[in-house]
């Protein structure tokens, strides 16, 4: 059966916009995925260090030279890595800070981003066979025709890091003008409301994600 892989980093709990986001996801993938595994890997409760000196020592040293001390440095980072690898298919749910994503996100990033796991030693990526969503909730909104459309640096950057590891089948929910909801305009429940279509076709189409992927990978090794 299929695992999705859940990836929360909003702090924002039950009033986050994108948690909204992220649960309609997921009733809809149970359902068009019964007897689906669904792994949930929420950030704000994952203590998840930043990449520090000792950390960068572990990383840099060939696995069967790593001490005992180094190993448990690691762990974390190998129990994320182990997740990914894992998943059938991932959706990423963050909010935009400052036009790019919340520094828990960049630190998960650091953790998975791995030479030898999920990153080839020539740079190529590692992590086949998947696709992603992205559901996001952002104050402002950068989809095509918006004036600050240069701004979107956030989806930019998730797009980027995902082809980096081998993951290009990706979907971006872009939940734009989260701020009204912060502001009074409407309510949160209409905020989401506006997303219901596009999130349930996403989750919908996760199974044409991997029909396609599977299609690639056997016309390459043909």
């Amino acid at each position: 059966m299929p695992t999705l892989l859940v990836v929360e980093s909003s702090p924002r709990g039950e009033h986050s916009m994108s948690r909204g986001l992220t649960k309609m996801f997921v009733e809809e993938w149970v359902k068009t995925h019964p007897g689906g595994n669904v792994v949930e890997r929420d950030l704000m409760e994952s203590n998840l260090p930043f990449v520090t000196m000792p950390w960068l020592g572990a990383y840099f040293t060939p696995d069967e030279q790593q001490t005992p001390e180094m190993r448990e440095t690691l762990h974390l980072s190998d129990e994320l890595v182990s997740e990914i690898l894992a998943a059938d298919h991932i959706v990423i749910a963050t909010p935009v800070y400052n036009y790019n994503v919340p520094a828990v996100l960049k630190a998960y990033i650091d953790h998975i981003v791995r030479k030898g796991k999920t990153l080839g030693f020539a740079g190529e990526g590692l992590v086949h066979g998947k696709a992603c969503t992205i559901l996001m909730a952002s104050g402002g909104v950068y989809t095509e025709g918006s004036p600050i459309r240069d701004r979107d640096i956030a989806t930019n950057y998730l797009r980027l890091i995902l082809r980096v590891i081998g993951i290009e089948d990706v979907t971006v929910v872009a939940g734009g003008n989260a701020k009204s909801v912060d502001m009074g305009e409407i309510t949160r429940d209409a905020f989401l409301q506006k997303f219901v279509t596009e999130v349930t076709e996403a989750a919908a189409n996760v199974g044409q994600q991997l029909d396609r992927i599977a299609s690639r990978t056997l016309i390459t090794s043909d």
